[in-house]
């Protein structure tokens, strides 16, 4: 019988706020979001959930500031990915990234949470123009599953998935999940949990295979688009998520009276749009 839980916080970078799955004007909603509904449909009807995950954030940032929050919480279930922004940072330590998301792992574990994970998508399958960080990307999956094994975390395994090489599943910018992507994730993660009427219908793949020429002109379009301004941000010192805060910082029902079409609480102190980032 799958397990019941009363408080599910997520912990992470833009992937799990939910970019480009909504808008800042209407709310991002993301994976983490409706894999929350999920449960509140099936096992857990009384859950309540916070997405403390913030763009930009770097494995340090979810342990320095997001853990405290995270703990002060007390939840029963956890969600903790972060680390791909180390990896696209001129500065990437491998070691050091394993170790912040260690600390922050133990640290939720040692309370008698359940916490969960993911490995980060081939990234030569996503944007074949940036398979130069496969090797680090691919050394970094590795220490996260190991690590997860040491604290019987359970992993989603994105990295080898064939999935992640259809176009649909990601957005304009092709880092961020689109509708379809992070509505698969949530079902792999509902999945991962054995929660009632879960498949593994989410990993087919049922998208075109884009010519060789669409994905030369696709690569040089993104290469200007959004490759170029990250760099220049990255050189001035100004990476994503400056002065940004959680979304969703309080433990709030997931299903309740007054909900909005998301399914979420929509009375007095319950955020309809995100400042995070």
């Amino acid at each position: 019988m799958a397990t019941t839980y009363r408080r599910f916080v997520a912990l992470g970078d833009s992937q799990t706020e939910g970019l480009n799955d909504g808008d800042d004007l209407t709310g991002v909603r993301g994976w983490a979001d409706r894999f929350a509904r999920l449960l509140a449909e099936t096992t857990s009807p009384d859950l309540t959930y916070a997405n403390l995950a913030v763009r930009g954030c770097r494995a340090r940032h979810v342990r320095e500031v997001q853990l405290p929050a995270a703990l002060a919480l007390e939840p029963d279930l956890a969600v903790v990915v972060v680390g791909m922004n180390d990896v696209l940072r001129h500065d990437f330590d491998l070691d050091a990234t394993v170790e912040h998301v260690e600390a922050t792992i133990a640290a939720l574990t040692g309370t008698g949470c359940r916490v969960l994970t993911m490995t980060f998508p081939d990234v030569a399958m996503m944007l074949p123009v940036m398979r130069w960080l496969r090797p680090r990307e691919a050394e970094l999956n590795a220490r996260l599953v190991a690590l997860a094994a040491r604290y019987d975390v359970d992993v989603l395994d994105l990295f080898s998935l064939e999935l992640a090489a259809d176009p649909a599943m990601w957005s304009h910018d092709r880092i961020h999940g689109s509708v379809l992507g992070h509505t698969r994730i949530a079902a792999a993660m509902a999945e991962l949990l054995d929660l009632p009427g879960s498949d593994h219908s989410w990993a087919d793949v049922d998208g075109v295979r884009a010519s060789r020429l669409t994905v030369v002109r696709r690569d040089a379009w993104w290469l200007a688009t959004f490759l170029m301004p990250f760099l220049y941000r990255q050189l001035r010192g100004r990476g994503p998520g400056t002065g940004r805060t959680a979304k969703r910082p309080a433990l709030l029902p997931v299903l309740a009276s007054g909900n909005d079409e998301r399914g979420f609480e929509t009375s007095a102190g319950a955020p309809s749009s995100t400042t995070g980032g």
